[in-house]
């Protein structure tokens, strides 16, 4: 009996796909993307594009996203999205409260006088949100794991669930943190939480700790809704795969901003186009952009995003009650 049952597991294992059966891809103590390795440019491009992006980071940008008040009746409508601004969504559906990379601060930067800095005001201020019960942190770039803005939601009780490794980023700024690692869930207050894969990289300095932090997006999935955040990625097969296996999405997340230039960013950052092309993978229903027009993080105008997105989505049957391009501040029942 047994043997029996060895041999009966050993096929059920087969029949198992085999991104089912682990989660992300390792080497050693790092994670790496299961497209394999990101191709780099030659180092004068790299070089030449850091130095400008440092330079234009003491000029002012023209063309950010436009900001409105925001609406406190209809931020706290269920299901509802509000827009905070970059990749901070505010978020009502089947009961709870959530939040997407909560960034609330002026700089993208561990230091307060230099890096990306903001060029709209978040939408809603961290002291006029509604109680939130929890936070998804999709990975550690400064753009997307504030500490600021996780220590003051850490004081107000809202819990973090994040990707391996990123705890310690939450535990170090006084929240507690569950980690998940691609495939896993965890529930809280009634919806399933699903970290799912995405193409990105992870590392908060220069030194040692690239790699060592798993990126990720997000599936929420209550009794009446899906929601699905895309964090940062590039375009990849694991769109479809997220598609099949939660799809039909209500309402689908996905970056559009940080694309130019291509050789550096398009491993690591959707464009508009592909944002489109992921929307259709993901089956999602209607879809919402975000990451573009807070931050000036690349080279491509502020504004040129969400015009391209607007374009492609037209092309591919979203018109504009399928396909969103909100102002920061702007709340959307879904």
């Amino acid at each position: 009996m047994h043997r029996k049952l060895i041999v009966l597991a050993l096929v059920l294992s087969a029949m198992v796909p085999p991104m089912a059966r682990a989660g992300a891809p390792r080497n050693g103590d790092r994670f790496l993307n299961s497209a394999g390795p990101r191709e780099w440019p030659g180092i004068p491009e790299v070089l030449g594009f850091f130095l400008r992006k440092t330079w234009q980071s003491f000029l002012p940008p023209s063309g950010a996203a436009r900001r409105v008040p925001f609406d406190r009746q209809a931020m706290e409508r269920n299901p509802s999205v509000t827009w905070i601004g970059h990749s901070t969504l505010l978020v009502r559906m089947d009961g709870v409260t959530f939040l997407t990379d909560p960034m609330f601060s002026d700089r993208a930067s561990p230091i307060a006088f230099f890096g990306p800095r903001r060029v709209v005001a978040p939408g809603v201020p961290l002291d006029q949100l509604p109680k939130v019960d929890f936070a998804l942190l999709s990975h550690d770039h400064y753009d997307h794991a504030d500490v600021p803005s996780i220590t003051a939601l850490a004081r107000g009780g809202t819990r973090f669930v994040v990707p391996l490794g990123l705890g310690d980023v939450v535990r170090g700024a006084g929240g507690d943190a569950i980690e998940l690692d691609w495939w896993q869930h965890t529930r809280i207050n009634g919806v399933d939480i699903h970290c799912v894969p995405a193409q990105h990289f992870s590392g908060r300095s220069a030194f040692g700790d690239h790699g060592r932090r798993l990126w990720a997006g997000w599936v929420v999935v209550g009794a009446t809704r899906r929601f699905y955040h895309g964090g940062d990625t590039g375009f990849f097969s694991g769109f479809a795969e997220i598609g099949k296996r939660f799809g039909p999405l209500d309402l689908a997340a996905l970056p559009i901003g940080a694309y130019d230039p291509p050789s550096i960013m398009r491993f690591v950052h959707l464009d508009p186009e592909e944002a489109v092309r992921a929307a259709v993978d993901l089956r999602a229903e209607r879809v919402v952009a975000m990451h573009f027009g807070t931050f000036d993080l690349t080279e491509e105008p502020l504004d040129e995003p969400p015009r391209r997105f607007r374009r492609a989505a037209t092309r591919n049957g979203f018109d504009r009650e399928r396909a969103w391009t909100l102002k920061i501040g702007e709340s959307r029942d879904w």
